[in-house]
């Protein structure tokens, strides 16, 4: 069956949907039953847990009048973000470099030397290079060093200065000693707006926009003739569209193609994987009032936990537990159960439970690919590669399509603008 549209999309999740919510002739092919990408909730016994923990902050007047103001005011919570670092045997609040002055003295007053010599650079060669530069040794090799390591999975120095962008906690010296006075959460994300029913209510507000007749569910790509504008379908259909916009991870978006050189680089591409725990216990822990939970000591299989019961005002532990993989990791289910059985471990040596906690419900999620790695020469050949392709009609948006670090807010304003765009002729 051959198909005909304006705008093919690839993939369903909150990048796709938005642009299909504002695109007026569409096809959106997602190789999962259902749409909503990461941003499915799982509602089981009495528990609420998202396939990774999500928080939205929309601080557009378009996407906060979209997904606020067109629903109850009872359908969020709205917290003020308590998030802590779990160092040593204590918890010291986040971000760890404007809140040294919590450690020990004598780790205090060399995290302060440190900070005060570091050698700054005007131009850093990786993202180690500038956690050295910009705050010295201690604070570093504390806990941005081996935090980051946990999370990426990868050696920092293969790293861009600015992976994380503006999501990275900047503090200069300044503002790291006025914080020692007054405390002061300035973060990007210092409050928060949490659904009480998960993030599957964005997904449904979204969804309200998008004709499901053209939504193909349980479908993939298996192959792109870019000079043709022609994508085949796992199904056996051919779509002949005017545009393509992909979604998808950029590194199996160019596995598609007909081009060898792309499909020769996207194999440089690497990123991390994440397998993600969600728990659910029998009673209340003692950590009753924190958000979520950094571990930077690697003795720890896990580099975060967040508590969705502490978000949404449940009696019962409900949590997510989160731990980085290589690109190249093979998680088999046997992996998954070690890895689960360490967890409920270490989660009773931080004192989150004990043995009179039962584990009444869970389960896993491995997110392959979650955070993707940015450096520097990849970079510049995305950027590349993207610009060529926009040339042959091709648009890929969103953090995994244009292969970037961006929040949810940023997925959506993206695809809007795109569509924007296209259905304007720009």
């Amino acid at each position: 069956m051959i198909r005909k549209c304006k705008n093919l999309i690839i993939g369903a999740g909150i990048s796709g949907l938005t642009f299909a919510s504002e695109s007026k002739d569409c096809l959106i092919v997602e190789k999962e039953a259902e749409v909503g990408g990461y941003c499915r909730t799982i509602r089981r016994g009495g528990f609420v847990w998202d396939y990774a923990g999500h928080f939205f902050h929309f601080k557009t007047e378009k996407y906060r009048e979209k997904f606020i103001e067109s629903v109850p005011a009872d359908e969020f919570v709205d917290r003020v973000k308590k998030t802590y670092i779990y160092y040593g045997d204590r918890l010291i609040d986040y971000p760890f470099q404007t809140n040294i002055h919590e450690l020990d003295k004598e780790e205090f007053i060399d995290c302060l030397y440190d900070l005060f010599n570091k050698e700054e650079k005007d131009v850093y060669d990786n993202f180690l290079d500038m956690l050295y530069g910009k705050f010295g040794r201690s604070i570093t090799e504390k806990f941005l060093k081996p935090y980051n390591e946990k999370l990426y999975a990868v050696d920092l120095t293969k790293l861009d200065k600015d992976a994380m962008g503006r999501f990275f906690p900047y503090a200069d010296i300044k503002a790291i000693i006025a914080n020692m006075k007054e405390h002061k959460n300035s973060s990007y994300n210092n409050t928060f707006l949490y659904p009480k029913r998960g993030a599957e209510l964005i997904i449904d507000i979204l969804k309200r926009d998008v004709d499901p007749e053209r939504v193909l569910l349980n479908t993939t790509v298996s192959g792109i003739d870019l000079e043709a504008h022609r994508a085949v379908l796992s199904n056996g259909d051919v779509v002949e569209y005017e545009n393509l916009v992909n979604t998808a991870p950029f590194n199996k978006f160019l596995s598609l193609t007909t081009d060898g050189g792309y499909r020769e680089f996207a194999e440089k591409l690497t990123y991390n994987k994440v397998l993600v725990f969600n728990l659910g216990f029998n009673k209340k822990s003692t950590y009753d009032t924190q958000h979520w939970l950094y571990f930077p000591d690697k003795s720890f299989n896990f580099y975060r936990v967040g508590f969705y019961d502490n978000i949404l005002g449940g009696d019962r532990l409900s949590m997510y537990v989160e731990i980085g993989y290589p690109k190249g990791a093979r998680v088999s289910a046997e992996d998954v159960g070690r890895q689960l059985e360490l967890t409920l471990e270490n989660l009773k040596r931080a004192g989150i439970t004990d043995d009179s906690f039962e584990l009444v419900d869970h389960m896993s999620i491995l997110m392959d690919p979650a955070y993707v790695h940015i450096d520097t020469e990849n970079d510049r050949t995305v950027r590349e590669i993207m610009k060529e392709l926009e040339g042959k009609g091709v648009f890929s948006v969103g953090r995994y399509g244009a292969w970037t670090y961006c929040s949810m807010e940023d997925c959506m304003i993206e695809a809007g603008e795109l569509a924007a765009a296209l259905e304007s002729g720009k």
